[in-house]
């Protein structure tokens, strides 16, 4: 699966944004990585990547994906339902087509101060595509991403439906 065109493009204005502003280590964390098409993004970037997943096979093709474009990934294994984050390592953090609600004061607590979060998932306007995900557990109710982040400055918070994908994106800062 190719990278979010909306993380991809945030990723790469905010390494600039950084770049210019003589940052220092720019760390970033690709939360429930997958097989790391988003942690390659951030890579790529010039961040120090790191990526957390429960699958090891995943984490595991990740890191081998990275390491044959001469990248390196620091990654683990974990089930984020069982643990906290560290607190503010990171200067981006991105979470995509994962939702877990009390997960998220741990998120912005891993926020470095100024860091930013870049957050796409699935809202309840997917079921009417009949595809994806249908449990609440899993679909963002409408304006339910921005209220979740409430105590960090949005920078961008929209919802978009296509023919394939209901999803709300947020971006926000520390």
């Amino acid at each position: 699966m190719a990278p979010s065109p909306f993380i991809a493009e945030w990723v790469n204005r905010i390494a600039e944004e950084q770049r210019r502003s003589s940052f220092g280590v720019r760390r970033a964390l690709d939360v429930a990585m997958g097989r790391g098409r988003h942690a390659l993004v951030l890579a790529r970037a010039g961040f120090k990547t790191f990526g957390v997943d429960v699958k090891i096979d995943a984490v595991r093709d990740a890191v081998a994906a990275a390491a044959a474009e001469g990248l390196a990934l620091s990654c683990w294994c974990a089930d984020l339902t069982r643990g906290v984050l560290p607190i503010g390592r990171f200067d981006l953090i991105v979470a995509t087509r994962y939702l877990q609600r009390d997960l998220v004061p741990s998120l912005q607590a891993a926020l470095a101060p100024g860091g930013v979060i870049l957050y796409e998932t699935f809202t309840v306007d997917q079921r009417a595509l009949r595809r994806g995900p249908t449990s609440p557990d899993h679909l963002l109710e409408r304006g339910e991403l921005r209220r979740l982040f409430d105590g960090l400055e949005i920078i961008l918070d929209e919802e978009t439906l296509t023919a394939s994908e209901a999803l709300a994106r947020l971006a926000a800062r520390r």
